[in-house]
């Protein structure tokens, strides 16, 4: 898959059911780093993003080998902050994969992320929000339930609007939020947080407590780490098990937009939040929510646009297209992981319709196919995989079980890798029988046996003569 979002680094194959053909192949040196790029999943993807994309839909301050977001606060990092400022759309945190969803039309120069001390709410800095330990907060009277168990509670400290309704699912709202840890150590802080309820931008507490606020409303949250990081915590700053402590103003509610009414460039910048999404999701192991991610950012990367047909807008239509390939082999490669090997196959052609040299779904197609028994079509597509990349071990493996598949299992034919300029379209002359195994009786037995009898005769007749 393309790049691949963890909170421990993740060598996954690009079609699951493959692993061990990949690990013998990547006992080759020569071809390993060829093998790892072919079989990566989702977090990959940000190595690629990160390189080529001067239209600056996504800032990225660094990479690692598990393609971490280094932000300012990083070191090593704080150089690049002002360029980063300059740049537009997509803002990360220093937590690994987060992402901003800040809507930067109105505001482009908005700090990346502020972790310092300081308060979005310098009024509203009572014992609550500085001391309080927090099982006191989840035994506290004049704090109200969110959930019925007890493990979600908010204080108001400023009602909002009166008679005003609620948000509800599906609406986008925007807010104000700090968080913090038990010991008050700031893990996340922002001054416009932009997110859909229920689409998963946020955890599960921000969305509960948004639902039940009014607009101005300024909230205490407290929330148990099941609905905020669980067991996996977030990494670098957020432990397991953690609970969290917010403080929240919900600022705006409006509905969702429609992505056909939204210009190119917005398009772009939210199917890239949710593909990020995704990433996270998929690192986690949060599959379903991950193929949910994504199903969500193809949505809003359509080229279905009303715009005009001018030059500039034919490359910003390319640059979805880019993106919808990148988010459909994050995708399949999902959906190998929930097992929906139908559903994969269905994408990966999905992804051979907008770029027909995908190596990556050229391989995954080619190795679903063989898995199926469509042995003709597996053998045409995994060929042309071949082709595009004749120097990948994996491609000749997937090649030689589909050989033994097609002969039944004997060892009758084998795949012989050939080299790359000697690969044409009939490849019957790289299918070399094995050596065949003499039948009949050995030499060696029949010499043996001579030796034997000479000696025994030699024997006798010294010994005849002795007598």
């Amino acid at each position: 898959m393309e790049t691949e979002p963890c909170c421990e680094e993740h060598k996954d194959s690009a079609v699951e059911p493959i692993e061990p053909e990949v690990k013998e192949a990547d006992s080759e040196p020569a071809d390993r780093d060829r093998l790892n790029e072919l079989s990566r999943g989702p977090a990959e993807e940000g190595e690629e993003l990160c390189g080529k994309e001067q239209a600056g839909t996504e800032s990225c301050a660094g990479k690692s080998e598990n393609t971490e977001i280094k932000s300012p606060s990083d070191p090593g990092g704080e150089s690049g902050g002002t360029e980063l400022k300059e740049r537009r759309k997509l803002k990360k945190t220093n937590s690994w994969k987060m992402v901003r969803f800040q809507d930067p039309s109105e505001d482009d120069d908005v700090a990346e992320r502020d972790s310092s001390a300081e308060s979005l709410f310098p009024d509203y800095a009572m014992e609550e929000w500085t001391s309080a330990t927090f099982e006191e907060l989840f035994m506290a009277e004049d704090w109200k339930d969110i959930t019925e168990d007890r493990l979600l509670r908010k204080k108001v400290l400023k009602c909002g609007t009166l008679q005003a309704p609620n948000p509800t699912w599906g609406q986008e709202v925007t807010v104000k939020m700090q968080c913090v840890l038990e010991d008050r150590t700031v893990v996340e802080k922002d001054g416009k947080l932009v997110f859909v309820i229920g689409e998963g931008d946020v955890n599960q507490a921000l969305e509960e407590c948004v639902m039940s606020m009014q607009k101005g409303e300024i909230t205490l949250l407290l929330a148990d780490s099941q609905y905020a990081y669980g067991l996996l915590g977030r990494e670098p700053d957020i432990p397991a098990w953690t609970p969290l402590l917010y403080q929240l103003q919900l600022l705006d509610i409006r509905e969702k937009p429609d992505p056909l009414t939204l210009p190119i460039a917005d398009r772009i910048r939210i199917g890239n939040q949710k593909r990020e999404r995704g990433n996270f999701h998929f690192q986690r192991e949060e599959y379903s929510m991950a193929a949910r991610a994504y199903c969500i950012a193809l949505d809003v990367l359509t080229t279905r646009s009303r715009d005009g047909s001018d030059g500039s807008v034919k490359a910003e239509e390319e640059e979805v297209q880019d993106y919808r390939v990148k988010c459909l082999n994050n995708l399949a490669t999902t959906q190998l992981k929930l097992e929906q090997f139908d559903e994969a196959l269905h994408t990966s052609r999905d992804v051979l319709t907008l770029e027909p040299n995908n190596v990556k779904a050229l391989f995954r197609t080619g190795k679903l196919l063989s898995d199926k028994g469509e042995y003709k079509e597996a053998m045409e597509v995994l060929k042309k995989a071949l082709k595009l990349e004749p120097a990948t071990k994996a491609i000749h493996v997937e090649l030689s079980k589909l050989v033994k598949r097609q002969t039944g299992g004997k060892d009758t034919k084998e795949w012989k890798a050939k080299p790359a300029e000697m690969l044409g379209d009939d490849i019957t002359p790289f299918l070399i029988p094995p050596k065949k195994k003499p039948s009949g009786i050995s030499w060696k037995f029949i010499l043996g046996a001579l030796v034997v009898a000479l000696g025994s005769l030699v024997t006798s007749v010294i010994l005849t003569a002795r007598n």
